[in-house]
């Protein structure tokens, strides 16, 4: 069996996490999917999560939930 790639795993924890945020807003502002969507992919978090070298992606959805909020 083959391991994955860093990137394949960095791939798949991004998205993890995104949906995680995603479910977070949800819960916490009673918004539609789409609206809570917007305001993940909008956020500056974003572009730091998908920054392969910073690694922001392997912390936990939590601790990304509440830096998000902080920004």
């Amino acid at each position: 069996m083959n391991q994955p790639t860093h990137n394949q795993m960095a791939t798949y924890l991004t998205n993890y996490a995104l949906s995680e945020l995603v479910k977070y807003v949800i819960e916490d502002t009673g918004c539609s999917i789409e609206q809570a969507m917007e305001r993940v992919y909008n956020s500056p978090l974003i572009e730091m999560l998908q920054d392969e070298e910073g690694e922001l992606y392997v912390q936990s959805p939590a601790y990304l939930y509440e830096l998000m909020n902080k920004m």
